[in-house]
């Protein structure tokens, strides 16, 4: 049998385009093993049906922490036999493309995002030049790439001339699970939710904005489920503006079970600000399982996001980032009956079209046409 290896740096646990890429590798007839991290807050993984390695690391962060991790990816790979790498991310890709020079192993580069245009780079000349440094000395030379969105790949070819494979992270169909209520969930069932969820709740996401919109706001509650950098911040901002009542957090949950609460809320938010290209090209995955759970959304007017909103007609976009503007929005979204309806509605056929089944033929096709 044909053994695949991915590599992610990550913990694996709810990164569902990775996990999407492994179940196509296994019905192409691959061995699958994913490699990843863990960290002392990673929960335990649920069984899947191939293979998953992760790494405990010395290092959690900085320079130290990717050098420590591709030079054990490098050597894990290296006398591993393989016959197709599957690298997720730029900062898999050095130890990848090593071991792909060494033994000559087909190696394809997913890009997740704009990497070197993430917020977290774009004001660190010397960390960003870096990053740069080691995209441009392996993206013109790669043989076959894939990304998440047009206006990435667009990128990508401007930059570097090479044509870069369109495979959006979009959900399965029938991922969304509405059969339970809230009470079962222990979320209030007197009141409208509104959710913004996630495992990358960034610095520039808008959930800042999006507590501080809850002081103008009654009979709702913001539902922020997932991690990430700011979230312990936006806990002392709840507390400093008394939201206690009105903002409630849950931690990352398995993908089985997230569905169950999103499928719960009346409105879903997703407020990425256009602060870098990376952000202004993002087609969040939240955006896609809010729609697949059947509750209209309230977006920022980025250029990929946008053009969802308005094909489906599931929401609408924001016109500032200003607490009370968004604040209204939300009030004018959940007191119009009618235009609920209809965004509800109008979710259906967008689930339809825009879910896995449609979409991964393409990634299947990339696969068969390289490896």
């Amino acid at each position: 049998m044909k053994k695949a290896f991915v590599s992610v740096i990550n913990d694996l646990l709810t990164d569902q385009r990775v996990h999407r890429t492994c179940m196509v590798l296994v019905e192409l007839g691959y061995e699958v093993v994913l490699v990843g991290r863990i960290r002392k807050s990673s929960p335990v993984m649920d069984p899947r049906p191939y293979k998953a390695i992760r790494m405990r690391l010395v290092f959690d962060k900085g320079p130290l922490f990717y050098a420590e991790y591709n030079i054990r990816l490098f050597l894990f790979l290296l006398f591993r036999r393989a016959d197709i790498l599957f690298s997720n991310d730029l900062d898999t890709l050095p130890a990848n493309w090593l071991v792909h020079k060494f033994r000559r192993i087909p190696i394809i580069y997913d890009s997740h995002e704009y990497f070197t245009e993430t917020p977290e780079l774009i004001h660190r000349k010397w960390v960003k030049s870096t990053w740069e440094w080691i995209e441009k000395s392996i993206v013109p030379r790669l043989k076959m790439m894939i990304t998440v969105n047009g206006s990435i790949a667009g990128e990508y070819h401007r930059k570097y001339g090479i044509r870069t494979e369109v495979v959006r992270n979009l959900p399965s169909s029938g991922t969304s699970i509405g059969a339970i209520t809230r009470k079962e969930l222990g979320l209030p069932e007197n009141r409208r939710i509104v959710l913004l969820q996630g495992s990358g709740i960034n610095i520039h996401r808008g959930a800042e904005e999006l507590i501080m919109a809850m002081q103008y706001l009654t009979d709702v509650v913001l539902l922020i489920i997932g991690a990430g950098d700011v979230v312990p911040g936006l806990k002392k901002m709840v507390v400093s503006f008394h939201l206690e009542d009105k903002v409630k957090f849950i931690p990352r949950l398995p993908a089985s079970l997230l569905p169950r609460y999103t499928a719960a809320a009346d409105l879903g938010v997703t407020l990425d600000k256009d602060v870098s290209l990376n952000y202004r090209y993002c087609l969040p995955n939240k955006l896609f399982e809010y729609i697949h759970a059947g509750i209209p959304v309230l977006a920022s007017p980025l250029p990929e996001i946008a053009a969802v909103i308005k094909e489906y007609n599931v929401g609408r976009l924001i016109e500032s980032h200003d607490p009370e503007h968004i604040a209204g929005c939300i009030k004018s979204m959940l007191d119009d009956n009618e235009a609920m309806n209809r965004w509800r509605a109008n979710t259906g056929k967008a689930s339809r079209d825009l879910c896995w089944e449609e979409e991964k033929e393409k990634l299947a096709n990339a696969i068969r046409s390289y490896a």
